[in-house]
This record gives C-alpha cells, structure tokens and sequence, in this order.
C-alpha cells in the first residue's frame, strides 16, 4: 500500500471522488503541509495556519498506479487557478501534491508535465513533500457520504467517472 496527499480545494469532494476510485483503500481528510501543529478547521479557515485541505489517500498500487491516480486528480481541479476551486477561495483551497516517498516525484512531474499541455496558462498546483499532515475532525471525515446533498465544488457527473 502506497499513500499520497492531495489538496483540490474542499476536502469533501476530493475525498468523496478518490473514495470511489477502484484501487484507493482508504481517504482521510485532513489539513497539511502548513506551520501550526494541530488546526482546527476554524484556525485553517484564517489562511494563517499555511494548511491546505487536503485528503490523504492510500491505495494499492498493484491496482492503480501513482501516474492513473493522478489523472484523476487532473481531471476533478483546475491546476492553473491559485488558492482557489469552485466557489471556494483561500489559501487553504490551493491544489497541491504532497508526497511521502521521494522515487514519487519523478511521476508527479512527467504527469504535471503531461497536463500542462492541455492549459496556455502555467499549472500552480504546488508538488511537495509532505511535511504534516493532521486528520480534520470527526465530522469532516467522509462528509459526503454521510450528508450526501451536501456542498460539493465538483461536478457531480465527474463523481460518476471515478
């Protein structure tokens, strides 16, 4: 089992579309990659903690692999739109790849690469090590499907394609 951090705006849709993916083994939504050690949702909705939301995904690359899962990241965000998705604006909305394992980079790169030529504007997804990562609260972690007319940025024919 293989884990990767993927921030793309509300936590709830990202997590709710990577649930779906054959492959994926498990999500948690969460906050990552900012400076204050365990935020509240309240403290990353500041945009002073540096935090983005994120989900935290883990998946069984014998059925998926890092390259396939990214591309259907692409496909949920738009990678050339700074500190936002949808109606959600802020820092904590900023697309970004955050990894656990250093061999990932080189995928993420030749796939960010690949992406770039659909877009005339530059990709601003960030695409970093994972520095921290701390799970959101309770009532965050698959939001989705317990409240299933809940808020959600993506298009919901995109969820259907996971």
């Amino acid at each position: 089992m293989k884990e990767i951090v993927l921030a793309g705006g509300c936590f709830w849709g990202v997590e709710e579309f990577m649930s779906r993916v054959d492959g994926v083994l498990e999500t948690t939504v969460g906050y990552a990659n900012g400076h204050t050690e365990n935020p509240t949702y309240e403290e990353v909705c500041t945009n002073k903690t540096g935090h983005a939301e994120a989900c935290l995904v883990k998946y069984d690359e014998s059925r998926i692999s890092l390259e396939q899962l990214l591309d259907k990241f692409w496909f949920i965000v738009d990678p050339t739109v700074m500190n936002r998705q949808g109606n959600d604006i802020g820092t904590q909305y900023r697309t970004g790849i955050y990894y656990t394992d250093s061999e990932d980079l080189e995928v993420i790169l030749r796939s960010k690469s690949r992406e770039q030529s659909k877009y005339d504007k530059p990709i601003v997804t960030e695409i970093e090590p994972l520095r921290c990562f701390y799970p959101a609260e309770e009532y965050h972690q698959k939001y989705l499907k317990k409240n299933p007319g809940g808020y959600c940025h993506i298009d919901p024919s995109k969820m259907t394609r996971a």
